[in-house]
């Protein structure tokens, strides 16, 4: 069985997982090998394939990984004991945040989703689908209650917030003007501006 960890205490699977994260950001998932992966993490292909079946594994893993952290927050915002508006707002921003904290595994994803297998694909919907729901529930809450428009479906509100967020990796500069914060303090501004009857 491999060692979990290696000479600096990192664990395999995130040495793994960070080394696939920047070759598949540098030159693409299609243009690197497994070989490439191991070695620039100091690992054996055996210890890859021990964590990760194979190479789509770990393309799927780089964005789970995300959506997993953004999951946990949205439902400890949505669970919150706050007004509507106060949760939805936080739940807004916060997606921004770690999306943009992220941006390398989002754009991998979305640059390479199409590499992935009809079921691991089936599987990602699957899970992006109840982040969506999640937030959707609360926007529909926010309706139910009058605090805000039922003049445009709760679906197309989600549509509309996650389509600037799947975008951000084509536009957003960590040395731009504006502070990931700023981003999305604004973005969830646009948002709740949208939403007020």
């Amino acid at each position: 069985m491999p060692r979990t960890t290696e000479g600096d205490g990192t664990p395999v699977p995130q040495r793994l997982l960070a080394a696939a994260t920047r070759l598949f950001a540098d030159q693409g998932y299609d243009r690197t090998s497994v070989q490439e992966i191991v070695e620039a993490a100091g690992v054996t292909k055996g210890a890859l394939y021990h964590y990760f079946g194979s190479k789509e594994d770990l393309l799927h893993e780089v964005y789970a990984r995300v959506l997993r952290i953004q999951q946990e927050r949205l439902d400890a915002f949505a669970d919150a004991d706050e007004p509507v508006e106060k949760r939805v707002r936080d739940a807004a921003a916060d997606v921004v945040v770690t999306t943009i904290d992220n941006l390398d595994d989002a754009m991998i994803f979305f640059r390479s989703m199409h590499h992935l297998s009809p079921e691991k694909n089936k599987q990602v919907r699957a899970e992006r689908r109840r982040y969506h729901e999640r937030f959707r529930a609360l926007i529909e809450e926010g309706q139910e209650q009058g605090v805000f428009t039922t003049a445009t479906p709760a679906d197309l509100v989600v549509d509309y917030h996650f389509g600037s967020v799947h975008h951000l990796s084509t536009w957003y500069r960590p040395d731009g003007p504006l502070s990931p914060q700023e981003v999305a303090d604004h973005l969830a501004d646009l948002l709740l501006r949208a939403l007020r009857p």
